[in-house]
C-alpha cells in the first residue's frame, strides 16, 4: 500500500503543477520555476502539493529501507521526500515578475525562508539522481539498472543546466526545470509502481 502511495505522490506532484501552472494568470510555465506557484492567492495549492507528495514519497521510501530492494536507495529517497516537504514549508521569495509586482530579476538579498527553500531544493535535485545511480547498481533486473543509470546521468546534466539557467535568469528557466522534474519524478513513479506490483 505504501509503495502505491509513493507512486501516486510522485505522479500527482507533476500533474498538479502542470495544471495549476498552465491555468494561473500572470504565471509563465516556460519562465517561472515550479516553486513560484507557492506564491500568491493560489499558493496554497503548490504548498500542499510539496507537503503531500513529499510525505507520500517519504513513507514509501521508508518501506524500501525495511523491505528492499536496497537500503541505500531507500535512505536517499527518504531524504528526497523530506526535502520536498521542506520545500513546501519554506516558500521562495517573489521574483522574476511573479506574483505581479515582484522584482523582475533575482534579488541579491533573500529571506531566511528563501535560503532554506534553496537548501531544500538543492537536496531534492541532487538526491534524486543519486537514488537513480544507486538503483543502477542495486535494483534487480538488467533493464531497471540500465534505465536507472540513464536517468541518473540525465538528471545530473539537467540539474547543471538548470543551475546555469538560474544564474543567467534564462527566459526558459521554468521549461528547463520542468524537463528535469518530469524525467526524475516519472522514473520515481514508475519505480514505486513496479515494486508495488512485484510485491504482489
Amino acid at each position: 500500500m505504501t509503495l502505491w502511495m509513493g507512486a501516486a505522490g510522485a505522479a500527482l506532484f507533476v500533474l498538479v503543477f502542470l495544471v495549476d501552472g498552465g491555468s494561473r494568470p500572470d504565471y509563465s510555465p516556460v519562465r517561472h520555476p515550479v516553486s513560484a506557484l507557492a506564491l500568491g492567492r493560489r499558493g496554497w495549492i503548490q504548498t500542499a502539493n510539496f507537503i503531500v507528495a513529499g510525505t507520500a514519497i517519504t513513507v514509501a521510501s521508508l518501506e524500501l529501507v525495511v523491505a528492499g530492494p536496497g537500503v541505500l536507495i531507500g535512505v536517499v529517497l527518504t531524504v528526497f521526500g523530506l526535502s520536498l516537504v521542506a520545500s513546501g514549508v519554506f516558500p521562495m521569495d517573489p521574483m522574476l515578475g511573479y506574483p505581479p509586482g515582484a522584482p523582475t530579476g533575482i534579488p541579491e538579498q533573500h529571506s531566511t525562508a528563501h535560503r532554506r527553500h534553496d537548501l531544500a531544493g538543492a537536496v531534492v535535485f541532487l538526491s534524486l539522481p543519486v537514488a537513480a545511480a544507486a538503483g543502477a547498481f542495486t535494483l534487480p533486473g538488467m533493464a531497471w539498472r540500465v534505465v536507472s543509470g540513464g536517468v541518473a546521468l540525465a538528471l545530473f546534466i539537467g540539474f547543471g543546466w538548470f543551475g546555469r539557467a538560474w544564474e543567467q535568469t534564462s527566459p526558459r528557466l521554468g521549461l528547463i526545470q520542468r524537463a528535469v522534474i518530469v524525467t526524475g519524478w516519472g522514473w520515481l513513479a514508475a519505480l514505486f509502481t513496479w515494486l508495488a506490483l512485484r510485491s504482489g
